[in-house]
């Protein structure tokens, strides 16, 4: 079955070394260090590992699931022992989502060279996989599973067994039938093609091909004519649907013949309905399709909360590793937790915690090396200072020296104006957020008792969780304010975005600029959304509002951040290390506009005037009535993959999440013992308010009676961002990742509610 891709990967020294294999030194901390076998497989796809050669192996990793590959003086880890180690022999190989990366030290500089370059040879050509060769890969994956004996051929035992590690329950006879049908040499075994024959056998698509021959006048293939009715009447492609159907049958139809008559065979319509083009997210909203000229405070802000933690929050890990994970992602603000460390470098860490310490200028190097990697627009740094006059000055020097023309130091064109500047204006800058001294502050010398002065200093966040009546508002008594000592240098880094406490709308109104920010907890942020969410939503068309999890989410859990958003909030930061609901409406509203890290509020949270309540809403658009046929699911990953007998009993259910009334889930029944092909055919109805703020997950559960449905995949996009008609929705894990090829098949409509809707 490796030949499949083999016949298309390049014949390289470094990957013919790889697979005769190569001892190395697996790191996991100062402590743990040991050796290990690790080799290429055949099928060049995936890497196994045993504790000597000739071992027993077992997978270690796939290719596909390989971001990158660091050298090894780019590693904390190996940096930490290269007393011990040369660092020109580690490297790191960093996978995609949360898991952990592997550091491994080879007995060689060659040795590393070979298989960092062999790795970044692999990892491009899967990254550049059409369609066709990821199945071939997936299908190349399962046969090496299924292949027991590892002989290149497979057993119709091996098959039975095999078909339910795939999640297929079937009658013995029919699947003996399909492998007799398949064993074209007449064997007794599947090889390579056969084993792909079989599987098409067991991938027929009924509900497509009833689909196909609705608009096929001979059940054979799609005229042009019928195909443009298709995409006209079916996937509301409206005027474009002639010349769009010339491109789809051009992208899709496999062979060359159908392609010079413009016709689409089953294949193509299959294809075509399997591809991004087929998705049940718009195609046009990937690329950068927004306005990026509005001032900041018009746009939600991919936020990131406690950025250094790879863990809890009392106990967990603190790590570079947290930011550049962060910012490979899209987030544009990452917080930083400054306090005084030994020989006078600052480090970052939860403070007063058992979270471990990192050195403030590995921060800023990663920061400085991975800001806009992904994305050109303005990254913000949230500084939470903790330090001491002499380290806040260390802060400055490491900031200046080693962001550098990166940082952005004065305000643009050397004024303020009005309004804050735009992410267009603000392209590749990396902007301070904290707090800033005042004119009369910065003539003023420091105290010189600097005990005492670092005891007086106020905590933000924590001054930030009083409720109001504890502060005093700006002019009022000061002598309750313990005075910040602020270095007047780290305060001049503070251009557009200084940090100022929350009193009330109206003394913000009053007393603060544009260039003003004020922080809120959860629970205050939800407060003031109940008592008064219209000046909510107007405070959030000229300033700019940051909301932070509650300091007793200790395993650094998430809340939901859509009311948050609903009130025009920019900053809902995120605990990006933690998994789930929270996380992927997150990653759900951000995955649009190039993934760039901003995404322009609907302009009724952008209107200085707009009398928008997120708690009463009345939107200015008309309601419209969603309805979605839920068909039939495709390759669902077993929930539990070491048990080998179980199947899954898979359930679709939809949520949607937006202004209160309209949050809602529904759900389909459960179709037993069946995650290969099942079939629901089931149709669910939603009535959406405000479909401008909602977001949509489709979640896939494995049916359990006597205990909560176990997590299969899901999918979160914008409504905005979501296609009418027969689409596929591509599953991806917990982690954000790729299931691929498991997707589930429906069918979407939207229609605009007649009467105008009132709360």
């Amino acid at each position: 079955m490796a030949y499949l891709l083999q016949g298309r990967l390049p014949i390289n020294q470094d990957l013919l070394l790889m697979q005769k294999g190569t001892v190395m030194r697996k790191v996991r901390s100062k402590s743990w260090k040991k050796l290990r076998f690790f080799r290429l497989q055949d099928d060049g796809m995936t890497v196994w590992h045993a504790r000597q050669a000739g071992g027993r192996a077992k997978p270690s990793f796939s290719i596909s699931d390989v971001d990158t590959v660091r050298e090894g003086h780019e590693s904390e880890l190996l940096r930490n022992l290269a007393e011990e180690f040369p660092l020109e022999q580690g490297f790191t190989i960093v996978f995609h989502g949360r898991r952990s990366n592997l550091d491994l030290v080879a007995n060689s500089v060659q040795e590393a060279q070979t298989w960092m370059q062999g790795l970044q040879l692999l990892v491009s050509f899967v990254t550049n996989m059409d369609q066709q060769e990821r199945l071939d890969q997936w299908l190349s994956d399962w046969f090496q599973r299924g292949d027991k004996n590892q002989d290149g051929r497979m057993s119709f035992g091996e098959v039975q067994r095999l078909l339910h590690l795939m999640n297929v329950e079937m009658d013995q006879e029919y699947a003996f039938q399909l492998f007799q049908t398949a064993d074209t040499s007449q064997s007794g075994t599947l090889e390579g093609e056969e084993f792909v024959e079989f599987y098409k056998s067991l991938t027929q698509r009924p509900e497509v091909q009833e689909l196909f021959e609705k608009f096929s006048s001979d059940g054979q293939k799609l005229t042009l004519l019928e195909f443009v009715d298709f995409l006209r009447e079916e996937q509301k492609e409206g005027e474009q649907a002639s010349d769009l159907a010339l491109e789809l049958i051009d992208r899709y139809e496999p062979s060359e013949s159908g392609k010079l008559r413009h016709v689409l065979s089953m294949d193509g319509f299959l294809g075509y309905l399997c591809s991004k083009d087929g998705d049940i997210f718009n195609p046009t909203c990937y690329p950068l399709y927004q306005d990026m000229t509005q001032p900041l405070n018009h746009y939600y802000i991919n936020s990131s909360h406690n950025t250094y933690l790879v863990g809890d929050q009392l106990c967990g890990q603190s790590s570079v590793e947290g930011y550049i994970r962060a910012l490979k992602r899209g987030c544009r603000c990452v917080e930083v937790d400054i306090w005084d460390g030994p020989s006078g470098e600052p480090i970052v860490y939860h403070g007063h915690t058992l979270t471990s310490r990192i050195p403030f200028k590995d921060v800023v190097a990663a920061i400085g090396q991975y800001a806009f990697q992904t994305s050109d627009y303005p990254v913000i740094l949230s500084l939470e200072n903790h330090c001491s006059w002499e380290q806040q000055e260390i802060i400055v020097r490491h900031l200046t020296e080693i962001l550098g023309d990166q940082l952005l130091t004065t305000a643009l064109d050397g004024q303020l104006l009005t309004q804050l500047p735009s992410p267009e204006d603000l392209r590749r800058k990396i902007l301070v957020k904290g707090k800033k001294l005042t004119a009369e502050e910065e003539e003023e010398e420091p105290e010189a008792d600097l005990e005492a002065g670092q005891e007086a200093e106020l905590d933000l966040e924590a001054q930030l969780e009083s409720e109001p009546q504890e502060l005093s508002p700006r002019g009022e008594d000061k002598k309750k304010k313990p005075k910040a000592i602020l270095c007047p240098a780290l305060s001049a880094l503070v251009v557009y975005l200084k940090a100022v406490t929350f009193y009330s709308f109206t003394h913000s109104r009053e007393h603060y600029h544009f260039y003003e920010t004020s922080s809120f907890s959860e629970t205050k942020a939800k407060n003031l959304i109940k008592e008064a969410g219209d000046e909510f939503v107007q405070h959030n068309t000229w300033q700019l509002s940051r909301v932070y999890p509650s300091g007793l989410r200790t395993d650094s859990s998430n809340y939901n951040p859509q009311e948050f958003w609903n009130a025009g909030c920019q900053m809902v930061a995120m605990n990006m290390q933690t998994a789930g609901l929270e996380m992927d409406l997150c990653d759900g509203l951000f995955r649009q506009n190039a993934g760039c890290g901003y995404v322009l509020k609907p302009d009724f949270l952008r209107d200085a005037q707009s009398s928008f309540h997120p708690e009463r809403p009345i939107s200015p658009f008309k309601a419209q009535t969603l309805i979605i046929q839920v068909i039939s699911g495709q390759q669902l990953p077993k929930v539990d993959d070491t048990k080998e007998q179980s199947i899954v009993d898979p359930l679709v259910r939809v949520e949607i999440f937006g202004v209160r009334p309209d949050t809602t889930r529904q759900e389909t029944s459960y179709v037993e013992n069946n995650g290969f092909n099942p079939y629901w055919g089931q149709t669910l109805c939603f009535r959406v308010l405000v479909p401008e703020l909602a977001l949509l997950r489709f979640v896939v559960k494995d049916y359990d009676w006597k205990s909560r449905n176990d997590f299969i995949g899901q999918y979160t996009l914008p409504w905005s961002c979501m296609q009418q008609g027969y689409r596929h929705i591509h599953l991806l894990s917990k982690d954000g990742l790729s299931l691929h090829p498991a997707s589930i098949f429906v069918h979407i409509c939207t229609q605009e509610v007649l009467e105008e809707a009132e709360s």
